[in-house]
Protein backbone atom coordinates (compact mmCIF):
# COMPACT_ATOMS: atom_id res chain seq x y z
CA UNK A 1 0.00 0.00 0.00
CA UNK A 2 1.42 3.27 -1.51
CA UNK A 3 1.60 6.41 1.97
CA UNK A 4 2.89 10.01 0.87
CA UNK A 5 5.56 10.91 2.86
CA UNK A 6 3.44 12.96 5.27
CA UNK A 7 1.52 9.72 5.75
CA UNK A 8 4.21 8.02 6.83
CA UNK A 9 5.58 10.17 8.92
CA UNK A 10 2.33 10.34 10.90
CA UNK A 11 1.90 6.70 10.58
CA UNK A 12 5.32 6.19 12.62
CA UNK A 13 5.02 8.59 14.99
CA UNK A 14 1.72 6.76 15.85
CA UNK A 15 3.77 3.39 15.91
CA UNK A 16 6.39 5.48 18.25
CA UNK A 17 3.81 6.56 20.58
CA UNK A 18 1.93 3.44 20.87
CA UNK A 19 5.86 1.78 21.43
CA UNK A 20 5.95 4.92 24.09
CA UNK A 21 2.68 3.84 26.11
CA UNK A 22 3.35 0.35 25.87
CA UNK A 23 6.10 0.75 28.28
CA UNK A 24 4.07 3.16 30.50
CA UNK A 25 1.49 0.94 30.57
CA UNK A 26 4.02 -1.64 32.21
CA UNK A 27 4.84 0.49 34.61
CA UNK A 28 1.54 2.55 35.82
CA UNK A 29 0.69 -1.45 35.92
CA UNK A 30 2.66 -1.90 38.99
CA UNK A 31 0.13 0.37 41.23
CA UNK A 32 -3.44 -0.14 39.18
CA UNK A 33 -4.78 -3.37 39.57
CA UNK A 34 -7.41 -3.29 36.53
CA UNK A 35 -4.61 -2.11 34.00
CA UNK A 36 -2.19 -5.32 35.12
CA UNK A 37 -5.43 -7.77 34.28
CA UNK A 38 -4.77 -6.23 30.25
CA UNK A 39 -0.99 -5.88 30.68
CA UNK A 40 -0.41 -9.08 31.91
CA UNK A 41 -3.49 -10.86 29.07
CA UNK A 42 -1.25 -8.93 26.87
CA UNK A 43 1.57 -10.74 27.20
CA UNK A 44 0.27 -14.11 26.85
CA UNK A 45 -1.94 -13.52 23.39
CA UNK A 46 0.86 -15.13 21.17
CA UNK A 47 1.24 -18.14 23.09
CA UNK A 48 -2.66 -18.41 23.69
CA UNK A 49 -3.34 -18.58 20.30
CA UNK A 50 0.11 -21.05 19.73
CA UNK A 51 -1.55 -23.79 22.03
CA UNK A 52 -5.01 -23.24 20.37
CA UNK A 53 -4.70 -22.34 16.38
CA UNK A 54 -3.15 -24.54 14.06
CA UNK A 55 -1.86 -24.07 10.86
CA UNK A 56 -4.30 -26.07 9.17
CA UNK A 57 -7.30 -24.75 11.23
CA UNK A 58 -9.95 -22.84 9.42
CA UNK A 59 -10.84 -19.79 11.32
CA UNK A 60 -12.91 -16.14 11.63
CA UNK A 61 -11.98 -13.49 14.56
CA UNK A 62 -14.35 -11.94 16.72
CA UNK A 63 -13.11 -8.47 18.18
CA UNK A 64 -14.73 -6.43 20.57
CA UNK A 65 -13.51 -3.29 22.65
CA UNK A 66 -15.37 -4.38 25.54
CA UNK A 67 -18.35 -5.83 27.04
CA UNK A 68 -20.82 -4.08 25.55
CA UNK A 69 -19.65 -4.35 22.25
CA UNK A 70 -19.24 -8.16 22.77
CA UNK A 71 -23.03 -7.92 23.59
CA UNK A 72 -23.88 -6.07 20.33
CA UNK A 73 -22.39 -8.63 18.50
CA UNK A 74 -23.00 -11.43 19.87
CA UNK A 75 -26.51 -11.98 17.78
CA UNK A 76 -24.24 -11.70 14.92
CA UNK A 77 -21.47 -14.04 16.22
CA UNK A 78 -23.60 -16.88 17.22
CA UNK A 79 -25.09 -16.96 13.69
CA UNK A 80 -22.13 -16.58 12.06
CA UNK A 81 -20.81 -19.86 13.83
CA UNK A 82 -23.77 -21.65 12.84
CA UNK A 83 -22.75 -20.67 9.06
CA UNK A 84 -19.25 -21.53 9.60
CA UNK A 85 -19.36 -24.97 12.15
CA UNK A 86 -15.58 -26.17 11.23
CA UNK A 87 -14.29 -22.84 11.61
CA UNK A 88 -12.68 -21.92 15.25
CA UNK A 89 -13.59 -19.08 16.95
CA UNK A 90 -10.97 -16.33 18.14
CA UNK A 91 -12.74 -13.15 20.08
CA UNK A 92 -10.59 -10.49 21.38
CA UNK A 93 -11.32 -7.72 23.93
CA UNK A 94 -9.17 -4.69 24.22
CA UNK A 95 -10.20 -3.97 27.45
CA UNK A 96 -10.45 -5.90 31.07
CA UNK A 97 -13.94 -5.88 31.76
CA UNK A 98 -14.49 -6.99 28.82
CA UNK A 99 -12.31 -10.03 28.97
CA UNK A 100 -12.66 -10.98 32.56
CA UNK A 101 -16.05 -11.47 32.41
CA UNK A 102 -15.74 -13.50 29.06
CA UNK A 103 -13.05 -15.08 29.14
CA UNK A 104 -14.82 -18.59 29.02
CA UNK A 105 -17.31 -17.53 26.70
CA UNK A 106 -18.39 -20.77 24.88
CA UNK A 107 -19.11 -18.69 21.17
CA UNK A 108 -15.19 -18.87 21.04
CA UNK A 109 -12.56 -21.41 21.10
CA UNK A 110 -9.70 -19.01 22.25
CA UNK A 111 -11.21 -15.49 23.94
CA UNK A 112 -7.60 -13.48 24.10
CA UNK A 113 -7.16 -9.76 24.43
CA UNK A 114 -6.01 -7.73 21.37
CA UNK A 115 -1.81 -6.55 21.58
CA UNK A 116 -1.40 -3.24 21.14
CA UNK A 117 -1.69 -2.02 17.84
CA UNK A 118 1.63 -2.45 16.59
CA UNK A 119 3.17 -3.62 13.10
CA UNK A 120 4.79 -6.58 14.51
CA UNK A 121 2.28 -7.61 17.10
CA UNK A 122 -0.47 -6.94 13.66
CA UNK A 123 1.68 -9.34 11.58
CA UNK A 124 2.50 -12.09 14.10
CA UNK A 125 -1.30 -12.21 15.60
CA UNK A 126 -2.59 -12.41 11.98
CA UNK A 127 0.02 -15.15 11.36
CA UNK A 128 -1.21 -17.45 13.94
CA UNK A 129 -4.73 -17.17 13.83
CA UNK A 130 -5.02 -16.58 9.60
CA UNK A 131 -8.72 -15.67 9.65
CA UNK A 132 -10.70 -16.52 6.38
CA UNK A 133 -13.40 -13.73 8.14
CA UNK A 134 -13.04 -10.89 10.52
CA UNK A 135 -15.83 -8.73 12.53
CA UNK A 136 -14.90 -5.96 14.19
CA UNK A 137 -17.84 -4.01 16.51
CA UNK A 138 -18.70 -0.49 16.72
CA UNK A 139 -15.85 1.76 17.17
CA UNK A 140 -12.66 -0.48 16.72
CA UNK A 141 -10.23 1.02 14.17
CA UNK A 142 -6.54 -0.15 15.06
CA UNK A 143 -5.07 1.05 11.73
CA UNK A 144 -1.79 -1.72 11.79
CA UNK A 145 -4.65 -4.29 12.11
CA UNK A 146 -6.92 -3.02 9.58
CA UNK A 147 -3.95 -2.02 6.97
CA UNK A 148 -2.64 -5.93 7.75
CA UNK A 149 -5.57 -7.19 6.89
CA UNK A 150 -6.00 -5.23 3.51
CA UNK A 151 -3.12 -6.15 2.65
CA UNK A 152 -3.74 -10.08 2.73
CA UNK A 153 -7.23 -9.62 1.72
CA UNK A 154 -9.11 -10.99 4.09
CA UNK A 155 -13.01 -10.19 4.20
CA UNK A 156 -13.35 -7.81 6.96
CA UNK A 157 -16.92 -6.17 8.26
CA UNK A 158 -17.29 -3.47 10.76
CA UNK A 159 -20.91 -4.12 12.31
CA UNK A 160 -22.83 -1.36 14.54
CA UNK A 161 -20.68 1.34 13.68
CA UNK A 162 -21.35 4.89 14.77
CA UNK A 163 -19.30 7.59 12.97
CA UNK A 164 -19.12 11.20 14.32
CA UNK A 165 -16.96 14.31 12.57
CA UNK A 166 -15.22 14.64 16.04
CA UNK A 167 -13.40 11.24 16.45
CA UNK A 168 -10.04 11.52 15.59
CA UNK A 169 -9.81 9.58 12.24
CA UNK A 170 -11.75 12.14 10.47
CA UNK A 171 -9.21 14.81 11.70
CA UNK A 172 -6.74 16.75 8.85
CA UNK A 173 -3.65 14.99 10.01
CA UNK A 174 -5.10 11.64 10.22
CA UNK A 175 -5.94 10.61 6.78
CA UNK A 176 -3.91 8.06 7.03
CA UNK A 177 -5.50 6.28 9.82
CA UNK A 178 -8.70 6.75 7.85
CA UNK A 179 -7.57 5.11 5.20
CA UNK A 180 -7.28 1.89 7.37
CA UNK A 181 -11.07 2.09 7.12
CA UNK A 182 -10.51 0.91 3.64
CA UNK A 183 -9.77 -2.57 5.33
CA UNK A 184 -13.12 -3.65 5.79
CA UNK A 185 -15.43 -4.96 2.86
CA UNK A 186 -18.75 -3.47 4.01
CA UNK A 187 -19.81 -1.59 6.73
CA UNK A 188 -22.87 -1.57 8.69
CA UNK A 189 -23.46 1.21 10.74
CA UNK A 190 -26.46 2.34 12.92
CA UNK A 191 -28.43 5.39 11.45
CA UNK A 192 -28.28 7.64 8.87
CA UNK A 193 -25.83 10.43 10.42
CA UNK A 194 -23.17 7.42 10.46
CA UNK A 195 -23.56 6.71 6.58
CA UNK A 196 -23.46 10.43 6.03
CA UNK A 197 -20.24 11.50 8.08
CA UNK A 198 -18.34 8.27 6.49
CA UNK A 199 -19.95 8.71 2.54
CA UNK A 200 -18.64 11.98 2.55
CA UNK A 201 -14.66 10.77 3.06
CA UNK A 202 -15.70 8.89 0.41
CA UNK A 203 -16.53 5.49 1.20
CA UNK A 204 -19.34 3.90 -0.48
CA UNK A 205 -19.59 0.52 1.22
CA UNK A 206 -21.86 1.21 3.81
CA UNK A 207 -25.43 -0.32 4.79
CA UNK A 208 -27.94 1.18 7.51
CA UNK A 209 -28.91 -1.66 9.32
CA UNK A 210 -29.46 -0.54 12.69
CA UNK A 211 -27.73 -1.72 16.11
CA UNK A 212 -27.62 -5.50 16.36
CA UNK A 213 -28.88 -4.98 19.94
CA UNK A 214 -32.38 -4.69 19.57
CA UNK A 215 -32.07 -8.61 18.29
CA UNK A 216 -29.89 -9.21 21.27
CA UNK A 217 -32.43 -7.62 23.20
CA UNK A 218 -35.23 -9.23 21.96
CA UNK A 219 -33.78 -12.73 22.06
CA UNK A 220 -33.68 -12.10 25.83
CA UNK A 221 -37.60 -11.72 26.16
CA UNK A 222 -37.57 -15.56 24.49
CA UNK A 223 -35.44 -16.87 27.25
CA UNK A 224 -37.16 -18.28 30.47
CA UNK A 225 -36.69 -14.68 32.85
CA UNK A 226 -37.94 -15.91 36.58
CA UNK A 227 -36.11 -15.66 39.16
CA UNK A 228 -37.32 -17.34 42.46
CA UNK A 229 -35.72 -14.87 44.90
CA UNK A 230 -36.91 -12.00 42.47
CA UNK A 231 -40.70 -13.13 42.62
CA UNK A 232 -40.84 -13.49 46.23
CA UNK A 233 -39.51 -10.23 46.49
CA UNK A 234 -41.61 -8.15 44.49
CA UNK A 235 -44.92 -9.81 45.50
CA UNK A 236 -47.61 -7.57 43.69
CA UNK A 237 -46.16 -4.66 44.55
CA UNK A 238 -45.03 -1.80 42.11
CA UNK A 239 -40.88 -2.36 41.33
CA UNK A 240 -38.60 -0.09 40.06
CA UNK A 241 -35.47 -1.56 38.80
CA UNK A 242 -31.81 0.59 39.08
CA UNK A 243 -29.67 -0.96 36.54
CA UNK A 244 -25.66 -0.42 36.57
CA UNK A 245 -25.89 2.20 38.78
CA UNK A 246 -23.20 4.59 40.04
CA UNK A 247 -22.82 6.62 43.26
CA UNK A 248 -24.27 9.81 41.37
CA UNK A 249 -27.55 7.86 40.62
CA UNK A 250 -28.08 6.10 43.72
CA UNK A 251 -27.87 9.36 45.13
CA UNK A 252 -30.69 10.50 43.28
CA UNK A 253 -32.22 7.31 44.07
CA UNK A 254 -31.85 6.58 48.52
CA UNK A 255 -32.61 10.14 49.06
CA UNK A 256 -36.36 9.00 47.11
CA UNK A 257 -36.65 5.68 48.93
CA UNK A 258 -35.95 7.07 52.46
CA UNK A 259 -38.38 10.43 51.54
CA UNK A 260 -41.31 8.19 50.55
CA UNK A 261 -43.59 5.93 52.48
CA UNK A 262 -44.78 4.16 49.47
CA UNK A 263 -45.18 0.23 49.28
CA UNK A 264 -43.13 0.39 46.52
CA UNK A 265 -40.31 -2.39 45.85
CA UNK A 266 -36.50 -1.45 44.62
CA UNK A 267 -34.28 -3.50 42.76
CA UNK A 268 -30.60 -2.23 42.81
CA UNK A 269 -27.58 -3.55 40.51
CA UNK A 270 -24.43 -1.20 41.04
CA UNK A 271 -22.34 -0.81 38.38
CA UNK A 272 -19.47 -1.71 41.04
CA UNK A 273 -19.86 -4.49 42.98
CA UNK A 274 -16.98 -4.16 45.48
CA UNK A 275 -17.85 -4.46 49.14
CA UNK A 276 -16.94 -1.19 50.36
CA UNK A 277 -19.32 0.14 47.78
CA UNK A 278 -22.18 -1.95 48.10
CA UNK A 279 -21.53 -1.60 52.30
CA UNK A 280 -21.88 2.16 51.54
CA UNK A 281 -25.04 1.86 49.43
CA UNK A 282 -26.46 -0.34 52.14
CA UNK A 283 -25.87 2.36 55.16
CA UNK A 284 -27.66 4.83 52.90
CA UNK A 285 -30.57 3.45 52.71
CA UNK A 286 -32.78 3.52 56.30
CA UNK A 287 -35.93 1.06 54.81
CA UNK A 288 -35.60 -2.73 54.96
CA UNK A 289 -32.94 -3.24 52.92
CA UNK A 290 -31.36 -6.43 51.89
CA UNK A 291 -28.51 -8.04 49.46
CA UNK A 292 -28.29 -10.84 47.09
CA UNK A 293 -25.53 -12.33 49.38
CA UNK A 294 -27.50 -12.12 52.17
CA UNK A 295 -30.54 -13.33 50.99
CA UNK A 296 -30.90 -16.78 52.39
CA UNK A 297 -32.89 -18.19 55.16
CA UNK A 298 -34.98 -14.82 55.07
CA UNK A 299 -38.32 -13.66 53.82
CA UNK A 300 -37.54 -11.91 50.79
CA UNK A 301 -41.33 -10.47 51.29
CA UNK A 302 -40.61 -8.23 54.35
CA UNK A 303 -37.66 -6.22 52.18
CA UNK A 304 -37.91 -3.03 50.63
CA UNK A 305 -34.58 -2.84 48.89
CA UNK A 306 -33.16 -5.75 47.14
CA UNK A 307 -28.96 -4.92 46.45
CA UNK A 308 -27.45 -7.17 43.64
CA UNK A 309 -24.08 -7.72 44.66
CA UNK A 310 -23.70 -10.05 42.00
CA UNK A 311 -23.81 -9.55 38.10
CA UNK A 312 -25.65 -11.58 35.22
CA UNK A 313 -28.62 -11.21 36.67
CA UNK A 314 -29.71 -7.32 35.33
CA UNK A 315 -31.39 -9.27 31.84
CA UNK A 316 -33.85 -10.97 33.50
CA UNK A 317 -34.40 -8.48 36.80
CA UNK A 318 -35.55 -5.60 34.77
CA UNK A 319 -38.84 -8.21 33.38
CA UNK A 320 -39.95 -7.91 37.11
CA UNK A 321 -39.91 -3.94 36.96
CA UNK A 322 -43.05 -1.25 36.38
CA UNK A 323 -40.30 0.79 36.24
CA UNK A 324 -36.60 0.88 35.37
CA UNK A 325 -34.23 4.11 36.09
CA UNK A 326 -30.94 2.99 33.94
CA UNK A 327 -27.39 4.55 35.69
CA UNK A 328 -24.82 6.31 33.77
CA UNK A 329 -26.18 9.76 32.99
CA UNK A 330 -26.59 11.29 35.88
CA UNK A 331 -22.44 11.51 35.75
CA UNK A 332 -20.45 11.13 32.71
CA UNK A 333 -19.25 7.81 33.11
CA UNK A 334 -21.85 7.10 29.80
CA UNK A 335 -25.10 6.17 29.45
CA UNK A 336 -25.67 2.16 30.51
CA UNK A 337 -27.60 -0.35 28.00
CA UNK A 338 -31.14 0.94 27.42
CA UNK A 339 -32.87 -1.70 25.43
CA UNK A 340 -32.47 -4.19 28.05
CA UNK A 341 -35.43 -2.99 30.09
CA UNK A 342 -37.11 -1.52 26.83
CA UNK A 343 -38.09 -4.92 25.31
CA UNK A 344 -39.73 -5.86 28.42
CA UNK A 345 -42.22 -2.73 27.78
CA UNK A 346 -41.47 -0.51 31.03
CA UNK A 347 -40.55 3.08 31.28
CA UNK A 348 -37.39 4.19 31.40
CA UNK A 349 -35.70 7.04 33.82
CA UNK A 350 -32.61 8.22 32.88
CA UNK A 351 -30.00 11.05 33.97
CA UNK A 352 -29.73 14.51 31.34
CA UNK A 353 -25.82 13.12 30.09
CA UNK A 354 -27.28 10.97 27.21
CA UNK A 355 -25.79 12.94 24.00
CA UNK A 356 -23.39 10.21 22.93
CA UNK A 357 -26.61 7.55 22.62
CA UNK A 358 -28.99 7.84 19.77
CA UNK A 359 -31.19 5.08 21.46
CA UNK A 360 -31.67 7.04 24.46
CA UNK A 361 -32.84 9.94 21.96
CA UNK A 362 -35.44 8.45 20.11
CA UNK A 363 -37.23 7.09 23.00
CA UNK A 364 -37.23 10.20 24.55
CA UNK A 365 -38.97 11.34 21.58
CA UNK A 366 -41.07 8.54 20.96
CA UNK A 367 -42.27 9.20 24.91
CA UNK A 368 -41.05 5.89 26.46
CA UNK A 369 -37.91 7.55 28.10
CA UNK A 370 -37.81 10.48 30.42
CA UNK A 371 -34.51 12.38 31.41
CA UNK A 372 -33.98 14.32 34.82
CA UNK A 373 -31.66 16.90 35.32
CA UNK A 374 -31.86 17.31 39.34
CA UNK A 375 -33.65 15.77 41.77
CA UNK A 376 -36.68 17.41 41.67
CA UNK A 377 -37.47 16.25 38.14
CA UNK A 378 -36.16 12.89 39.58
CA UNK A 379 -39.01 12.62 42.61
CA UNK A 380 -41.75 14.19 40.42
CA UNK A 381 -41.25 11.56 37.04
CA UNK A 382 -41.19 8.42 39.48
CA UNK A 383 -44.15 9.87 41.61
CA UNK A 384 -46.11 10.34 38.35
CA UNK A 385 -45.06 7.04 36.72
CA UNK A 386 -45.60 5.26 40.39
CA UNK A 387 -48.90 6.94 41.26
CA UNK A 388 -50.15 6.34 37.32
CA UNK A 389 -51.04 2.69 36.10
CA UNK A 390 -52.07 3.36 32.81
CA UNK A 391 -48.84 5.79 32.18
CA UNK A 392 -46.65 3.33 32.82
CA UNK A 393 -48.50 0.90 30.51
CA UNK A 394 -48.73 3.76 27.44
CA UNK A 395 -45.09 4.60 27.80
CA UNK A 396 -43.34 1.20 28.46
CA UNK A 397 -45.53 0.19 25.16
CA UNK A 398 -43.65 2.91 22.84
CA UNK A 399 -40.28 1.33 24.08
CA UNK A 400 -41.50 -1.93 23.13
CA UNK A 401 -42.55 -0.87 20.29
CA UNK A 402 -39.20 1.26 19.03
CA UNK A 403 -37.54 -2.31 19.99
CA UNK A 404 -39.59 -3.83 17.34
CA UNK A 405 -39.58 -1.32 14.74
CA UNK A 406 -35.26 -1.14 14.96
CA UNK A 407 -34.94 -5.43 14.58
CA UNK A 408 -33.48 -6.76 11.59
CA UNK A 409 -29.77 -6.06 11.53
CA UNK A 410 -28.26 -9.25 12.37
CA UNK A 411 -30.46 -10.76 8.62
CA UNK A 412 -28.89 -8.09 6.87
CA UNK A 413 -25.37 -8.47 7.77
CA UNK A 414 -25.85 -12.34 7.49
CA UNK A 415 -27.35 -11.73 4.16
CA UNK A 416 -23.91 -9.81 2.88
CA UNK A 417 -21.72 -12.99 4.13
CA UNK A 418 -23.90 -15.43 2.17
CA UNK A 419 -23.15 -14.00 -0.96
Amino acid sequence: MYFSFKENLLRNLYNIFTYIANFHLKIIALFHAKLKLGVVGRSQTMQRLKDVILNDDQTIWFHCASLGEYEQGLPVFEEIKTLYPNHKIVLSFFSPSGFEVKKNAPIADAVVYLPLDTKRNARQFIDLIHPDLVVFVKYEIWPNYLFELKERHIKSILISAIFRIDQPYFKSHSKWMLRSIEAFAHIFVQNESSKTVISDFGFENITVSGDTRFDRVLNQKKVDNNIDFIEKFKGNNVCVVAGSTWPEDEKMLTKYINETGSDVKYIIAPHNIKSAQINSLKKSINKNVILFSEKEHHDLSQFQVLILDTIGLLSKAYSYASIAFVGGAVGTTGLHNTLEPAVFGIPIIIGSNYEKFPEAHDMIKEGGMIAFTDQSEFDDILNALIGNDQKRTSSGRKNYDYIIKNRGAVVQILDFLRK
